[in-house]
């Protein structure tokens, strides 16, 4: 897939400072995208800047925790006063929550996993909605994960159910703006070497696994694809597709 022209369009990524976030951040934005890059560490998205930076690209960093208080309200208010629009919006904040059976999952652990994990991207495109419809074509790509998206995986409960419920968001949000110019898109990424595989398998030699980047093309092509409803997108299928 070659790089498309995304020159003009701006682009809000969550958990942009590592893994496939960061890797779609700086992919987007060597598409010419305005990146608006979100997460909680305020070093890697210096470090992501200083790359899209010395790359030619545009990025603005937006440090902060979405779990906390009316943050995502306010943000879209500052959002809206400063961009007419917003084109490209990638869900990807997530937490692996705690491997376990499900009667011994901690409830402060359960919690926290289906608040980040579907519970403030609803609130994300609760807030957004109004720039998202004001783009000529707004896409909105979902990260979620064969666990829960397609199967049910012991021990996995908290992460495939949060998965699961995230899908469910898309296919309604999908639903309900069939007449605007508004697409969704699921991504099943699969295993990456990531910092969350690693800590869902430590076992794993990551040098087998794919690296973020590798993810790009691919996110490149579900951005321009045409769709209604919504695409699914999995990575190992794609991969083999174009291999």
């Amino acid at each position: 897939m070659s790089t498309p022209d995304l020159s003009g369009k701006t682009a809000l990524v969550t958990g942009a400072s590592r893994g496939l976030g960061r890797a779609i951040a700086l992919g987007l934005a060597n598409a010419g995208a305005h990146v608006l890059a979100l997460a909680r560490t305020s070093g890697g998205l210096e470090e992501l800047d200083d790359e899209v930076k010395a790359a030619g690209g545009k990025a603005s960093l937006i440090p902060m925790d979405l779990m906390e208080g009316d943050g995502i309200e306010r943000l879209a208010g500052a959002l809206s006063e400063r961009f007419e629009q917003l084109d490209i919006l990638v869900l990807n904040a997530a937490t692996l929550g705690e491997l376990a059976p499900l009667p011994d999952i901690d409830p402060k652990v359960w919690r926290h996993a289906l608040d980040l994990n579907v519970t403030v991207n609803w609130r994300l495109i609760r807030a957004l909605d109004p720039m998202l419809r004001k783009s000529g074509n707004a896409r909105v790509l979902f990260l979620s994960s064969n666990v829960g998206g397609n199967y049910a995986k012991a021990f996995w409960g908290v992460y495939g159910v949060s998965k699961a419920a995230l899908e469910m968001l898309a296919e309604t949000y999908a639903e309900e703006t069939k007449k605007t110019n508004i697409r969704m898109t699921i991504v099943n990424p699969g295993p990456f070497r990531t910092a969350m595989r690693a800590q869902a398998m430590p076992g794993e030699d990551p040098m087998t696994l794919p690296l973020p980047e590798e993810l790009t093309p691919m996110v490149y092509e579900a951005l321009t694809d045409e769709n209604d409803g919504v695409k699914r997108y999995n990575f190992q299928e794609w991969r083999e597709r174009n291999s």
